[in-house]
């Protein structure tokens, strides 16, 4: 193989499909890059970790064809550090090596067997639809912290996604809590619904979240792909069912409470300082005093009462929550109040930003 690219072209391709390679101890050649020369005037660089695959091309000069396996952390190390101003790479395989040579720098690779590399799936076009990249991955964004870390359940260590009146819905819960957002969308087709593993999430969010134009995305039961001009990700989809988690949203409530997001975030940060080793928060709410007040207590560190104004309705209440599973919606909220609603003891929270109906997020109580 034999090529010459426009080094900023390849080092922002590297720098997309590097994150996707990994170690993998009974198949090392997965930490590599595929670098293939074999079309005309193109360098495909392929990544997988046969969870997740993707495909960039970007133009080059091809003087001898082939396909070559390169570490990726190497070779993504090598190119950030060439010099910007050497505006041109070439590429040559020697054997089992890749030199990488500028008009400036030059470096030998050691490579591994091509043939080895495994073959990144295409996802069959029978059901394609078109979304805005940038939509895609803020859905995904908005919720996918909600998620299960945890294999046992498949479902709950997925996004749940579907179409519903004119929107479509990201949904994630690992149990204890459960987000839920709606991105409004021009006219699709139902595309049915869609589970993608949550240990692929970051990696399509950083991909897409750049692309404010419309994606193409095709679906199977087994995958899904999005494809965008050079791009080409594919993910593995779980095939389950996700629980109807709209049993447990309560349909109203017996105290609402309204508060600027910023002081609620701020008390929280500063209750969660000490806190017990179950990060369990106690919310008081009072009609009289019309105030929030957020209270922690550690027996080894010592005990904090913040006091918040806050606009109520409802009842009195008095409840204890985990901090983590509050303080991790605020990166979803964009307005400046959020509303807080309240069904009673042991009965879930709902979060939402106050005049935006698009995320909602849920979470249980914890028991004294």
């Amino acid at each position: 193989m034999k090529i010459e690219c426009v080094q900023e072209k390849l080092r922002s391709a590297i720098g997309v499909s590097g994150k996707i390679a990994g170690k993998h101890m009974t198949l090392p050649v997965l930490s590599c890059l595929l670098l293939d020369a074999s079309s005309k005037n193109s360098l495909v660089i392929r990544s997988t970790n046969l969870d997740l695959g993707i495909e960039i091309s970007i133009p080059a000069k091809i003087q001898d064809s082939g396909i070559i396996a390169v570490p990726a952390q190497v070779l993504s190390s090598f190119v950030e550090g060439v010099n910007s101003d050497d505006s041109g790479v070439r590429l040559e395989s020697d054997q089992n090596n890749l030199k990488i040579l500028t008009t400036r720098s030059s470096g030998t690779i050691k490579t591994m067997p091509a043939e080895d590399f495994p073959t990144i799936p295409r996802v069959s076009e029978d059901n394609k639809f078109f979304l805005n990249g940038a939509d895609f991955a803020k859905g995904l964004k908005s919720v996918w912290y909600s998620s299960s870390v945890s294999s046992i359940k498949p479902e709950l260590s997925s996004i749940y996604i579907y179409c519903e009146d004119e929107s479509i819905v990201f949904v994630a819960t690992d149990s204890f809590r459960l987000a839920e957002k709606r991105v409004k969308i021009k006219k699709t087709k139902d595309f049915g619904q869609i589970l993608i593993p949550f240990k692929n999430i970051p990696e399509i969010i950083r991909v897409l979240e750049n692309i404010n134009d419309e994606i193409e995305i095709n679906l199977d039961k087994n995958q899904i792909s999005f494809t965008y001009n050079n791009l080409y990700m594919v993910s593995r989809v779980v095939d389950g069912i996700f629980p109807d988690y709209k049993q447990i949203i309560p349909k109203s409530s017996t105290t609402e409470v309204v508060v600027l997001k910023q002081d609620l975030l701020n008390a929280l940060k500063l209750s969660n300082i000490f806190s017990d080793k179950f990060k369990q928060i106690n919310f008081k709410i009072s009609i009289i005093t019309k105030t929030c007040e957020i209270k922690t207590k550690n027996n080894d560190i010592g005990e904090n009462i913040t006091s918040l104004d806050a606009a109520i309705t409802g009842e009195d209440i008095e409840i204890n929550f985990n901090y983590k599973y509050i303080v991790d919606c605020f990166q979803s909220i964009d307005s400046d109040s959020v509303s807080i609603h309240f069904n009673g003891l042991n009965r879930p929270m709902i979060i939402k930003p106050v005049s935006d109906t698009s995320f909602r997020y849920l979470v249980m109580p914890m028991n004294r």
